[in-house]
């Protein structure tokens, strides 16, 4: 008898079949990773908007949100952990400390395999960072926390100033900058009202949890909507350019004039100023959240403002840094009223801060232009190294200071606590304004 007819297939087809998924889908992964290649100069306008600005912008503001978020989260976190005011600043400024240690290795990864497969990757380090501060208990869980949040947002100012570099042209860089600052701004705007608004309706775990999804949204429309410029060369790192760096005259210069006070803004508006509305005039936490608003605000049109006002001034025959180290005296002064316990409008003081803050930004744009083009990327990375670790050491001894004092019943610490911490950073100021306009005048 005949064997029966079979329609099985032969053996090797089986094996073929189950292997072939796996390849495609290895492939398609690759193609992501890999990204649209274009050469820069051949995005349209809408297209550089859309998938270069937007992206990279909305990493910047959640940045920027969560770096500013503990100064309307304190109470919480205070009643969390029980926390002293030396904790509480050494707590946030963790942050910095991770945000500057993170420079160096960031910047050789972004020379090396471009600011979008870095920022994907970091941003989803930043969310990981972020579910763990929801779930932290005590001091120590919230500061490692803290400090991997830190670690995984070093990269979102710099990776949108090198996408911006590639994909923009050089006469409008300066003004997507100061777009992409305003940017920072709105981030941490909401981080104040908004975020005081959410806490009605959801804990201040549950907030940290969205924002954690939110880390991965932004990483994966970067991953998928970013183009990539073909691959060049790696560079690799040499200690005699960061040498070049630090010894270059304009970057001595601008260091020495504007360094520490930007390391003041940052480390006071990411958590002080909030305390000092409660702590001195004694504000409600919904009237600390709206004043934080509108300092927000004020960094957003400050921002756009100090480029506008730059442009004016250098077309009349000032130098750039003339215009910051003005915006610096107008800085120290402002805090000299703090030092004075000036009651008048006190509810003023912490807008025109941040508003006075922005002209220390000016830093990166004085560098950018009088740098080499070969040591740009490395003056900016070194530039955000001493900023974030001044900032940590603000922030952190801020509350050393006030901590040598005892609070009130209500947890409350007393106006001179906070004048001498705000005498103290006057103090460190002056040097750098000294000799500058000593330097200025002869």
């Amino acid at each position: 008898m005949r064997a029966p007819a079979t329609t099985s297939e032969p053996p090797g087809a089986t094996a073929e079949s189950t292997t072939a998924h796996p390849g495609r889908a290895t492939s398609l992964l690759r193609r992501w990773w890999r990204g649209r290649e274009r050469v820069p100069g051949t995005l349209s306008g809408p297209a550089t908007l859309f998938l270069v600005f937007i992206p990279y912008a909305l990493a910047h503001y959640v940045s920027w949100l969560l770096r500013s978020l503990n100064a309307v989260l304190a109470p919480q976190l205070v009643a969390q952990a029980n926390l002293t005011p030396a904790q509480l600043g050494m707590l946030t400024s963790t942050y910095f400390l991770a945000f500057a240690a993170a420079q160096l290795p960031v910047g050789i990864a972004l020379d090396r395999y471009g600011p979008r497969r870095v920022q994907f990757v970091l941003l989803l380090v930043a969310a990981l960072g972020t579910l763990a501060f929801a779930g932290g208990r005590d001091f120590t869980g919230l500061a490692v926390a803290r400090a991997l949040m830190g670690f995984g947002l070093a990269a979102c100012f710099m990776s949108a100033i090198k996408a911006l570099t590639t994909w923009l042209p050089a006469h409008k860089a300066p003004s997507v900058q100061g777009y992409l600052i305003a940017a920072g701004g709105l981030g941490a705007a909401t981080s104040t009202l908004p975020v005081r608004l959410a806490l009605h309706h959801m804990s201040w775990q549950w907030l940290m949890i969205w924002l954690a999804c939110a880390c991965v949204a932004v990483a994966l429309l970067i991953l998928l909507l970013a183009p990539t410029p073909p691959a060049a060369p790696p560079r690799p790192f040499s200690r005699n350019a960061l040498a070049e760096t630090f010894s270059h005259p304009v970057f001595r210069e601008t260091a020495m004039l504007l360094l520490i006070p930007h390391t003041v803004f940052f480390g006071v508006q990411g958590l002080w100023i909030a305390r000092w509305l409660a702590d001195v005039p004694g504000f409600g936490e919904q009237a600390i959240a709206w004043l934080l608003y509108l300092g927000m605000a004020a960094v957003i049109f400050g921002s756009i403002g100090v480029g506008m006002l730059t442009e004016w001034a250098t077309k009349r025959g000032w130098r750039t840094l003339d215009v910051a180290a003005a915006g610096v005296l107008l800085f120290v002064v402002l805090q000299c009223l703090f030092v004075m316990g000036w009651r008048s409008a006190q509810q003023l003081l912490p807008v025109v801060f941040m508003l006075l803050g922005c002209v220390t930004g000016m830093e990166y744009s004085i560098i950018a232009q009088a740098m080499p083009p070969a040591l740009t990327g490395r003056a900016s990375t070194c530039l955000n190294l001493l900023i974030f670790v001044g900032a940590f050491a603000v922030q952190a001894g801020f509350g050393q200071v006030i901590g040598c004092w005892r609070p009130s019943p209500l947890g409350h610490y007393p106006a001179v606590a906070y004048q001498c911490a705000f005498a103290l950073l006057v103090l460190i100021q002056l040097p750098g304004l000294c000799r500058y306009l000593l330097r200025r005048f002869r």
